[in-house]
């Protein structure tokens, strides 16, 4: 694992995608000791990264409440109540980073029924992302294509009138990706990546992270950090996200 640098990147070469614009590299978002306090007690922090632009910056850390909390406040969708962070050129602006940023994957935000189609699902994201003017009818499989084809790269789409239910896991994470990832914002923040039941099907789930990552700046976590290799950014280590009792025994288990 590659540890984290005083200027936020990491040590050794970056990472680097092809075709990358002139903005690959800078930085994007800068945290300064951020944390988010809740009215029954702590959640996470205080935590200082840099995130630079494109490719794939991964956090390590220990999963839960806390991790998941931080990338909500990267996506723009919690404020950290300690603590500054600048996004876009702005600080301390979530609205304006939350217009810049899609968040998946996450079932807080982006949970889906599982009672229902992916036809149902394609439909109603199309009809979000129109025009408040323009009429949409039913989606079509030319509609689960355009949006679903970018995320998922070689591997096969879902039928329209699947079950969402019915998804295998790897093909389900992917669905919830794409749909919200239709607007194509600039960041992209992703949860769920080391929590799937496959080491196999995180492992292809990031490589379809790092494709995405050559045209916007994605975001992921994983508790046991990835090798740098083309289309990772940084790895980041992060600490602060689990309670001090908590984090000393998964140290003294992981040899961490």
């Amino acid at each position: 694992m590659t540890a984290p640098t005083e200027e936020g990147g990491t040590a050794g070469e970056p990472g680097t995608r092809s075709g990358h614009s002139g903005s690959f590299g800078e930085v994007l978002i800068t945290a300064t000791g951020i944390g988010v306090d809740a009215s029954w007690g702590h959640i996470y922090g205080p935590v200082d990264l840099t995130v630079r632009a494109g490719g794939v910056t991964v956090l390590v850390g220990a999963g839960g409440r806390g991790r998941q909390a931080l990338l909500l406040t990267l996506a723009g969708r919690m404020k950290p109540t300690t603590g500054q962070l600048e996004a876009f050129g702005r600080v301390d602006a979530p609205h304006h980073l939350f217009d810049r940023a899609a968040i998946a994957n996450i079932d807080e935000v982006d949970g889906i029924p599982q009672t229902i189609r992916v036809h149902d699902i394609v439909t109603e994201q199309v009809r979000w992302a129109a025009k408040w003017y323009q009429w949409v009818p039913q989606s079509t499989d030319a509609d689960l294509e355009r949006i679903c084809r970018p995320v998922f790269g070689e591997y096969s789409l879902p039928t329209m009138d699947a079950m969402v239910e019915e998804l295998p896991e790897f093909t389900a994470a992917l669905f919830r990706i794409a749909v919200a990832n239709i607007r194509k914002p600039p960041l992209l923040v992703v949860g769920g990546v080391d929590t799937l039941a496959s080491i196999e099907g995180s492992q292809r789930l990031r490589e379809r992270l790092i494709a995405l990552g050559a045209e916007q700046t994605v975001i992921m976590a994983d508790v046991n950090g990835v090798e740098m290799q083309d289309g990772i950014t940084d790895v980041i280590e992060v600490h602060n996200l689990t309670d001090h009792e908590f984090a000393v025994l998964e140290r003294e288990v992981t040899g961490r």
